[in-house]
């Protein structure tokens, strides 16, 4: 039989157990890392009260989102010599996707008075103008507008 190895300086090798034994500690080592990186935040002792968590703050609504516009397929504009509006929505197409909506400018201080037009128009608009929308506004002349488009949602 021969000696055993020996390393620099005539010292022996290291034994094969304990390469084995620092194998296995490193290994015992990573798996504790392992399982305390994914465990919740808190004791980990079994009688030991669970956290609570906080409840998320409630974000705050969106602000809502403008209506839809689209192109105007007729204008029908309040003055002399124009039609009444129940005749002018007559002769317009029937389509179910055309929305009315009703636009009525007025001077400052005369809010009052807009709302009041803006309610003879959609009695006037008969069954359109149940679904219409109704802008009010103040302009630099009192006046009213009527907008057919395929703005319908």
């Amino acid at each position: 039989m021969s000696a055993p190895p020996h390393g620099l300086y005539g010292a022996p090798i290291a034994m094969p157990w304990q390469t084995i034994l620092a194998d296995l500690a490193l290994i015992l080592f990573m798996m504790t890392a392992a399982a305390l990186a994914n465990a919740p935040d808190g004791p980990l002792l079994p009688g030991a009260a669970k956290p609570v968590a906080a409840k998320p703050p409630v974000p705050p609504a969106p602000p809502p989102a403008p209506s839809v516009r689209g192109e105007p397929v007729g204008v029908w504009r309040d003055g002399p010599g124009s039609p009444g509006l129940a005749a002018w929505l007559a002769q317009q197409g029937g389509d179910p996707r055309l929305r009315v909506s009703i636009l009525v400018r007025h001077l400052a201080g005369r809010e009052q008075a807009a709302l009041a037009r803006a309610e003879t128009l959609v009695a006037r608009a008969g069954a359109r103008g149940a679904g219409a929308r109704i802008v009010i506004e103040t302009g630099r002349e009192d006046g009213a507008s009527v907008v057919l488009a395929y703005d319908a949602e």
